[in-house]
């Protein structure tokens, strides 16, 4: 399973430290409990933009952990902004070696033990540490924003503010915004008890490194020896698909639909051969994304109906007639059943 969730962060290039256990998660790197809040409630907005802001413009370098569900993998991520130019190099420190290089849109994928390299040009999630969308107001219609104090995280000052979901469809966060940058620290996954169900952050951190693009642009066309792939994503209506949504859960809009060939097993997580056509759809509410596939049924392949949970990321595969539908968020089970739920098929 950690070989599983690794991957999704890396391709997602979402650095993260998700700890396990009050020991780590307690002490030192909360907020200050006997600290008056330092930002007041009606700036909590601007820090929020603050921390969408800094993702894309901060240069910076450092080392994420992740952990979720007893499993824990860790990443170097290295970041640079270059006007409109986004750059980025992510590799896997734990396991099978792994790297990903990102220039934009354009993202290029090694595994070297395998001798394979993907490239593909794909829109960029708001993932940590650029977790939240510019669209702010989207992000408070959902959830209160309220300021906890301070806090510290890899040797960084930071701001700490809390986001409780107004409904029972999303989880709540606690975040940790850098004081100076207000680049995203430290990200807690909360279920309704306010209970951590994943927490992500940096171990160590450089902010303001010397911008150094052709360090990510090299190493991008070093595909010599690789067997280089390069799926083809065709952007699609759902609708002109055969496909309809009769409801959608509160706050979710589509961010894309495409169809793409994907390995058996790739949307729940695995690995195989024999790629084959499948239908992606996202759904966002500015802060968490939802993923829904669709694909011919096969019993060889879909062998039964099932809801898992791996920290804050809920899996459900369900059967809908000659359809086999996967979906994935980190959103409560009750989300992912609205999502089967309301989905149509038009004769």
């Amino acid at each position: 399973m950690l070989g599983a969730r690794a991957a999704t962060l890396m391709r997602r290039a979402a650095p993260a430290l998700l700890v396990a256990g009050a020991s780590l998660l307690g002490g030192a790197g909360r907020a200050d409990d006997g600290a008056a809040a330092s930002i007041e409630s009606r700036d909590a907005t601007y820090w929020l933009s603050r921390i969408h802001e800094a993702a894309g413009r901060r240069n910076f370098q450092g080392t994420f952990v992740v952990s979720a569900g007893g499993s824990v993998a860790s990443a170097r991520i290295v970041h640079f902004c270059d006007g409109r130019n986004q750059y980025e190099r992510i590799e896997s420190l734990d396991g099978q070696k792994r790297q990903v290089y990102r220039h934009n849109e354009v993202v290029h994928s090694f595994w070297p033990h395998r001798r394979l390299a993907v490239v593909e040009t794909r829109r960029a999630l708001n993932e940590f540490p650029a977790l939240l969308t510019a669209n702010v107001g989207r992000i408070v219609e959902h959830y209160a924003v309220q300021p906890l104090g301070d806090g510290r995280v890899a040797g960084h000052e930071a701001h700490v503010l809390l986001l409780s979901p107004k409904d029972g469809y999303r989880y709540g966060y606690r975040l940790w915004a850098e004081k100076a940058s207000g680049l995203l620290l430290r990200a807690e996954v909360l279920d309704e008890h306010e209970a951590v169900l994943e927490a992500s952050a940096f171990s160590d951190l450089m902010i303001g490194v010397k911008p150094r693009p052709e360090l990510v642009l090299q190493a991008m066309n070093r595909t010599e020896g690789y067997d280089v792939q390069r799926p083809k994503l065709e952007p699609i209506a759902l609708e002109r698909e055969g496909w309809s949504f009769s409801a959608l859960p509160p706050g979710f809009t589509l961010v894309s639909s495409v169809k793409r060939s994907m390995a058996p097993g790739e949307a729940e997580g695995g690995n195989g051969g024999g790629a084959h056509p499948v239908l992606q759809t996202i759904y966002s509410d500015g802060l968490t994304y939802v993923s829904l596939f669709i694909e011919p049924y096969d019993a060889t392949r879909h062998r039964r109906e099932m809801l898992v949970a791996m920290g804050a990321t809920q899996t459900l595969t369900r059967r809908q007639g000659d359809w086999w539908l996967t979906v994935i968020g980190d959103v409560p089970p009750a989300t992912l059943r609205a999502f089967a739920a309301g989905l149509d098929r038009r004769p």
